[in-house]
This record gives structure tokens, C-alpha cells and sequence, in this order.
């Protein structure tokens, strides 16, 4: 495994939440979440690799790597021998599912945010990852669907060194993407924990949808929107967002 950077808060007695964030994002994007849990839990956070702090890690960066990853950091707190609980958004979503699917020792519960499905015919090729994939050189993608999602103006407002910081991530971007959009990164049929799917209000059609297909596809599932939010509900709506995954753990005990 990659030396990825990592930091949890919380009584480390309680039961494990873990946060996974999503493509061009860092654990930082989470902390406000993080601090509306970890007076409850143990609460672990960490950048995956190739971004933030783990941007020194190398790839590949396809969906058995962030699996790997995350399963090393939880074997790390005996994720096994107590209650867990991995939160995921965005392409986040995707590596908790995967890991229910692949590793069910170390997950208790998962819950996602706009988790993307972007290997099913009827997902967009214009998203903002298929227009960021369109593009040759991974720099290049990267600023495009950084564009995309704060604006040319929240972009150019970035000094030189941060846009050259968030460029070089992109080749964990593209990778992670491409990947996706290949095959279906985990199997329905093989996740048999409870899902709590949670989307935006005012989300894009497309991921209401695929929130909306995941309850209607795994066993143990339930979608909830989130008022008045986005696709970045868990930074912008951190009290809904958590008391949701509080009501969720305790529903499924």
C-alpha cells in the first residue's frame, strides 16, 4: 500500500464512521461533517492517493487500489472487531460500496452521497467527468472539471501555485474515471449490508437517479434527498447530512 495521510477525531472507544471523498477533492472538503460526528463516534478521514496530502502516492488508481487502501487503514483500527460505518461521496460512494462488496469484515453499514454510475448507458457523457476524460493531457482535465464545478472565476482566483498544486492531480482524476466508466465497480447482488443514499434536493437529474437506482437495486437500501442541497450537500449541509447518518446508524442498530 501508498503512504496515505490520515487523522481521526473522536473517542477512539466508539464505533468507526469513515469518510471517503471524491474525485479532486481532499479529506479537508469532510472536516465540517467530521465535526458534527465525533462527539459520538470515532470519526477517520483521510486523502486518498494521488490527492492532498497523499498527492506524493503513486498509482494505479483503479477501483482494486482504493480498495486496498482503504481496507489496509481500517485493518490498522481493528475496523473488524467493532461497529463501522463508511461514508463516501461522490466517486467516494463508489469505493465504500466496493469495499462492502469485496472486504464485508471491515463494513457494518455504508452510506453515499451522489455516488456516480457513470458505466450505465444512461449516465451523461457531458458530466463533469466525461467532459475532464474528453480531454488529452491530465492537467488539462483536471482545471476543466475543476471549471466545471467552481466556475472560471473560482478558478482564476486560485493563486499560481494552487492551480499548478490541483493540475498535478490529475492524473489520479483520470485514472479513477476512467476506471468507472469501464465496469461496474462492485456487484449488487454481493452487498448485503444496509445503504443509506443520500442526494441533493437540487441535485442533477442524473444523480437523483442513480441514488434512486441504488435503493431500487440493493437489498437493504434506502434513498433520502437532502433539502435545498447540491452535489455538495456534505460541505454545504453538514447538520442535515449528519443527523441523516445518525438517524441511518441508529435505525440499523
Amino acid at each position: 500500500m501508498t503512504k496515505l495521510w490520515s487523522a481521526s477525531a473522536g473517542n477512539a472507544g466508539n464505533s468507526l464512521i469513515v469518510l471517503v471523498h471524491g474525485s479532486m477533492d481532499r479529506s479537508a472538503g469532510l472536516l465540517k461533517l467530521s465535526r458534527r460526528l465525533d462527539s459520538s463516534f470515532e470519526v477517520l478521514r483521510y486523502d486518498r492517493r494521488g490527492y492532498g496530502r497523499s498527492v506524493g502516492s503513486t498509482g494505479p488508481y483503479g477501483m482494486s487500489d482504493q480498495v486496498a487502501d482503504l481496507a489496509e487503514l481500517l485493518a490498522e483500527r481493528s475496523a473488524a472487531e467493532r461497529d463501522t460505518v463508511v461514508f463516501g461521496h461522490s466517486f467516494g460512494g463508489d469505493v465504500a460500496l466496493a469495499l462492502a462488496e469485496r472486504r464485508p469484515d471491515l463494513v457494518s453499514a455504508v452510506a453515499v452521497y451522489e455516488a456516480p454510475m457513470s458505466w450505465l448507458e444512461w449516465w451523461p457523457g457531458n458530466s463533469a467527468g466525461g467532459t475532464a476524460l474528453s480531454l488529452g493531457d491530465p492537467g488539462d482535465a483536471a482545471e476543466a472539471f475543476l471549471r466545471r464545478l467552481m466556475g472560471d472565476i473560482g478558478w482564476e482566483q486560485l493563486s499560481a501555485t494552487k492551480q499548478g498544486t490541483r493540475r498535478a492531480e490529475g492524473s489520479a482524476m483520470v485514472g479513477e474515471l476512467a476506471d468507472l466508466r469501464k465496469q461496474a465497480p462492485w456487484s449488487a447482488e454481493r452487498i448485503l449490508v444496509p445503504v443509506l443514499a443520500m442526494y441533493g434536493e437540487n441535485a442533477k437529474p442524473h444523480h437523483q437517479r442513480a441514488m434512486n437506482t441504488l435503493a431500487a437495486t440493493l437489498g437493504d437500501c434506502q434513498a433520502e434527498p437532502i433539502e435545498n442541497a447540491g452535489h455538495f450537500g456534505p460541505y454545504s449541509h453538514p447538520d442535515l447530512v449528519a443527523g441523516r447518518l445518525i438517524n441511518f446508524i441508529e435505525s440499523v442498530g
